[in-house]
């Protein structure tokens, strides 16, 4: 028979208790942790998904809420207080129109090969675009595609996903919402007539770099 003071060492602590563990975790740790990181780091038996979904309930409608970000959970500012943050955390990305584009590509049209990036475009995507965007933790190598010499494809972060917002890339707004927004220009797609001539160095020529990316 087993020792009862024994077993009592391996209960999982109250779903309160757990529900304060996940919270001290989600608050010190800026980028979002998974399910699977949560287990690991709380006392055995504790079942973390459950103390999340708690957790969303205590906190809906705060100032600060529970969000989950790709297969991962943060707490962040509630959405539409944003703005009460733009003097503390202005930190200005600027992207030239190249750059810009290809990320938009990749984030509606993932995995996305570059040579799928200078169809849909129709220009060349110079090196240091693509550089520029993996170095920003914004797009990341994904699997290489089953076509003739296996081209590797790109994917946006959960870095990208965090920074706007989003749960997964199927959230992205509709080009009618980023135009409203003015987060488009309302102008002839890439490739159209006269644009297929020029390379991204040409292009990024023709515009100022553009700082629509803030955190």
């Amino acid at each position: 028979m087993s020792d009862p003071q024994n077993d009592s060492l391996f209960e999982a602590p109250p779903m309160g208790e757990q529900e304060r563990m996940v919270e001290a975790i989600l608050f010190a740790t800026a980028d979002p942790v998974t399910v699977k990181e949560l287990t690991g780091r709380m006392p055995h038996g504790c079942d973390p998904a459950e103390a999340i979904a708690h957790l969303r309930k205590r906190y809906d409608g705060r100032g600060v809420n529970v969000v989950k970000v790709g297969d991962a959970w943060a707490i962040r500012t509630a959405a539409d207080l944003g703005f009460l943050m733009q003097k503390e955390t202005v930190e200005t990305r600027k992207l030239s129109r190249a750059a810009i584009e290809t990320l938009a590509i990749v984030a509606y049209h993932q995995p996305v090969t570059r040579a799928e990036i200078e169809e849909i475009r129709g220009v060349s995507v110079s090196r240091g675009t693509i550089d520029q965007l993996i170095e920003m933790e914004w797009i990341r190598f994904g699997r290489r595609k089953m076509t003739p010499g296996r081209p590797v494809t790109f994917v946006v972060t959960q870095e990208f996903l965090d920074h706007f917002g989003l749960e997964n890339a199927r959230d992205l707004p509709g080009l009618k919402e980023l135009r409203a927004a003015g987060l488009l220009e309302n102008r002839p797609p890439p490739g159209a007539a006269g644009l297929g001539e020029k390379d991204d160095e040409d292009a990024e020529d023709d515009d100022d770099q553009t700082e629509l990316f803030e955190e």
